[in-house]
């Protein structure tokens, strides 16, 4: 196939000195072998989405390497400089076990070094909320971690935080990109100042596990404690630097951890993927749970931000919760003992997100307190926190298995999360019941809600038009009825308007842009679109719910609800 100019124009510069000699020989060879390969290599630069900026290890402008990393790192440098002006300055970083993970970071170390700002660098992999409360107690002004979280084994990534522990949100994203997009790579400032490059490890480590403990343990009895049988796996991840230790020390006892995935390893090689919002990802830890009868099954994804949980059911039989269960059951727990040490004043608020579950608003309520709703990622909760000092934050989630525990780690944080569905489930069996019996005692106070999540994977240059097209398609065409049911409601993210599809009267959203759809049916269903901030996909999130008289009556009623859903997605013609 024929290079286009615009490619030829930046394979030439990646030719030229500034560019190592391994670079530019598989540049070349590129050019002669794969074609297709170096277009996607140079097509575009690689973006900041939901969750930092991810892709696939490679050389080229849209892959992750030293280059675009160092550009990145350069203009991180740059742009502190300029907000902080005579200020002596801090970053910390963090890495995941993902390959090169551990050499990237020590180039983006190099960077900020070499820019005379002081580098607090972790020693060996940790998980990514340790990052967050280090940057914090280190009185960091930004911090870095090295992750593409859940994605498969050929991706890396970079997140950038910043003072508050909070990953970068607007406009401040758009400044720092602005500084980084003015920069020439014959810039980089790539020779270290070693003395300004500081190894941390345990030191951190016993106070992020004090804090964890301290924001998620419930004085939970010894016996309770002793009596939960727990699985864990790490997935091959960061998270066996921090949850067994967490979880020894806050007094759990009996922690089985899946031996063939404790390993860090970049391959996960016992997994599809190292994704705990897939089911076979925790297919080894569910065999091990029915082989010790445990109660309950956590696994983490690589950098230890998101978990999976299973738990057995009224017949016995392990079942996996998707992440608006364990997010209700974890946000109805903390509210309830906010309640049980009168802490609750009406200054109290939780957090959540625009495709997450509806029914975290019905808790709120419930609990008199405010459920703040943003957009996807945690990067949005954290700026809730940020901007609204006058309010305590208690806890909060969203539907790809994240949480977060308090403010002490401002994203998501498995290693809390862990520990609190483990205070819960313990002081749930002491008392005669479980985890999935408490769950369904929710529905029927608040409504059983039901949610179901279909992604489409569409990779490289036509998936990016194709998703972009079917989200084109869907405002134009907006569906005025889905399963028998008007759509009432049509909010679209991107042009900040609320349409009432019955009275065409619109509303302004006072919400920042993005690229999200979501239908309201006049029964209470809710359809969402968006595709992903992190990977080549487009997402479509379905919510239904019912009253639920009484427990013993939720299957007839669960049913109910997945054959809306059901019907729901064969009208959209999503499956």
């Amino acid at each position: 196939m024929d290079i286009k100019q615009n490619i030829l124009d930046k394979v030439n510069e990646w030719l030229s000195p500034t560019f190592d000699v391994e670079t530019q020989e598989a540049i070349k060879t590129m050019m002669t072998t794969s074609p297709k390969e170096l277009e996607e290599s140079f097509y575009k630069n690689l973006e900041f989405g939901t969750g930092g900026m991810r892709g696939v290890m490679g050389v080229g402008s849209n892959r992750i390497n030293k280059y675009t990393l160092g550009k990145n790192t350069q203009g991180l440098s740059n742009y502190m400089h300029s907000v902080f002006p005579g200020k002596s300055l801090k970053v910390a970083i963090a890495y995941d076990c993902r390959h090169n993970s551990n050499t990237l970071a020590k180039v983006v170390a190099d960077v900020f070094s070499a820019n005379g700002i002081q580098v607090y660098l972790f020693s060996d992999m940790r998980p990514t909320p340790e990052l967050s409360f280090a940057l914090k107690h280190l009185g960091c002004q930004a911090g870095i971690v090295l992750t593409a979280s859940h994605n498969p084994p050929e991706y890396n990534g970079y997140k950038v935080y910043w003072e508050d522990g909070g990953q970068i949100v607007p406009p401040q994203d758009a400044a720092i990109i602005k500084v980084i997009e003015t920069l020439k790579y014959d810039e980089i400032k790539f020779q270290a100042n070693e003395n300004l490059i500081q190894y941390i490890d345990a030191e951190i480590d016993a106070a992020f596990i004090t804090s964890s403990i301290e924001n998620a343990s419930f004085n939970t009895s010894k016996e309770a404690k002793d009596n939960l049988n727990i699985v864990f796996t790490s997935l091959h991840g960061t998270s066996i630097k921090a949850i067994p230790q967490t979880l020894e020390k806050a007094g759990y006892t009996n922690v089985n951890i899946v031996p063939e995935q404790a390993v860090p390893n970049g391959d996960f090689p016992t997994v599809k993927s190292p994704n705990p919002e897939e089911p076979e990802a925790l297919t080894m830890a569910l065999a091990l749970a029915d082989k010790i009868n445990a109660d309950i099954v956590v696994g983490t994804d690589p950098d230890c931000d998101r978990l999976g949980v299973a738990v057995r059911n009224n017949e016995g039989k392990m079942i996996l919760l998707n992440g608006n269960q364990t997010m209700v059951i974890m946000t109805a727990f903390l509210l309830e003992q906010w309640k049980k040490e009168d802490k609750i004043n009406g200054k109290q608020f939780i957090g959540s997100t625009i495709v997450s579950t509806p029914m975290m608003l019905e808790l709120a309520s419930g609990y008199d307190v405010e459920c703040k709703v943003g957009l996807t990622g945690f990067k949005w909760i954290a700026k809730m926190i940020k901007d609204f000092p006058e309010l305590e934050f208690i806890g909060g989630g969203e539907e790809s298995f994240g949480f977060m525990v308090g403010d002490a780690v401002r994203d998501k944080d498995a290693v809390a999360a862990t520990l609190l569905m483990c205070e819960f489930a313990a002081i749930a069996k002491a008392n005669g019941s479980s985890v999935y019996k408490e769950l369904l005692k929710l529905y029927v106070d608040f409504g059983f809600y039901k949610e179901h999540l279909v992604s489409l994977t569409k990779k490289g240059i036509e998936g990016v038009a194709e998703i972009n097209q079917m989200m084109v398609e869907m405002r134009q065409n907006p569906v005025k009825e889905i399963n028998g049911q008007r759509v009432i409601m049509m909010e679209d993210y991107k042009s900040s308007i609320a349409k009432n599809l019955l009275t065409g009267e619109e509303e302004t959203m006072a919400i920042p842009k993005s690229d999200v759809l979501i239908y309201y049916t006049e029964d209470g269903a809710k359809i969402a679109a968006r595709p992903s901030g992190t990977e080549p996909k487009i997402k479509f999130y379905v919510s239904a719910n019912a009253p639920l008289d009484a427990v013993e009556n939720a299957p007839d009623v669960e049913a109910l609800l997945d054959a809306k859903i059901k019907n729901i997605l064969l009208e959209l013609n999503i499956i």
